[in-house]
């Protein structure tokens, strides 16, 4: 586990680096889980072995500190990742994100162009309102969620055995972070995260679970010249519902994007 300090927000920033080839693949997660749980074993996948690595716990995530005058909005995320690539002299990084990750993600290559050569967006929000988790999380008050809605929201995902890895990330999540961040799904950026995606002029692949189809995004991407792949055997968890097919989907669009 490797560290860096923000030192505007007196916190810590915590990643696991794995070393390896260029590009770098930076890995971001989704709300209430961290890439150090969700991605070693991505990263580790034959077909994406030797690859240079960063698995990100975004502040208030995973392993990674939690400061409490930070927004956890998409576009903070983002500039603290961008910190770190920039104290680590990378560019022109494969930006990988799943779910809120990918919003984040976006966030990134839009605001920070010369670090991303490639996006991978795995079932991120592309539209303001919220998801299953963040739309609940985001209807109740800051207080209330933290004093209560916390607990209530943990002991349900630990009462069913699916989400158990889940709830494993959120039990180590802040909860003051999974609320400012719930809210900030809902809002969405500005401008918003589709738009964002659309005007990106670097190569761009969305990801969806078979699962979680039909979806009209499946067709509707490709005619703005994003490519679509789909998980077989997955739902959104797909990291975990078929890890090979999901780093096999990583590793073709790294081998589009960069011809290696």
């Amino acid at each position: 586990m490797r560290s860096y300090r923000v030192d505007a927000l007196s916190a810590t920033l915590r990643w696991i680096e794995l070393a390896g080839d260029a590009p770098t693949c930076v890995y971001l997660h989704g709300l209430g889980a961290a890439s150090s749980a969700d991605f070693p074993h991505i990263a580790a996948d034959p077909s994406l072995r030797g690859r240079h690595a960063l698995l990100v716990d975004l502040l208030g995530f995973g392993y990674s500190d939690r400061p409490s005058t930070f927004s956890y909005a998409l576009d903070d995320h983002a500039r603290i990742v961008a910190e770190l690539l920039h104290h680590r002299r990378l560019e022109n990084c494969a930006i990988i994100g799943h779910s809120m990750g990918g919003s984040v993600a976006i966030s990134l290559a839009a605001l920070f162009p010369q670090l991303a050569g490639c996006l991978l967006v795995a079932e991120g929000n592309l539209d303001p309102g919220g998801g299953m988790v963040s739309r609940p999380i985001a209807r109740q008050s800051e207080k209330a969620f933290v004093d209560r809605g916390y607990r209530t929201f943990l002991a349900a995902l630990s009462e069913n055995p699916e989400w158990a890895a889940y709830a494993a990330t959120v039990r180590a999540a802040d909860p003051v972070a999974l609320h400012r961040s719930a809210v900030e799904l809902k809002r969405g950026t500005s401008p918003m995260m589709r738009q964002r995606l659309l005007d990106l002029d670097i190569p761009r692949t969305v990801i969806f679970g078979a699962r979680s189809l039909p979806d009209p995004d499946t067709e509707r991407l490709p005619k703005f010249g994003i490519s679509v792949q789909i998980v077989p055997d997955a739902g959104h968890a797909m990291m975990y519902d078929n890890p090979p097919a999901f780093a096999a989907a990583v590793a073709t669009t790294l081998r589009r994007a960069y011809r290696t």
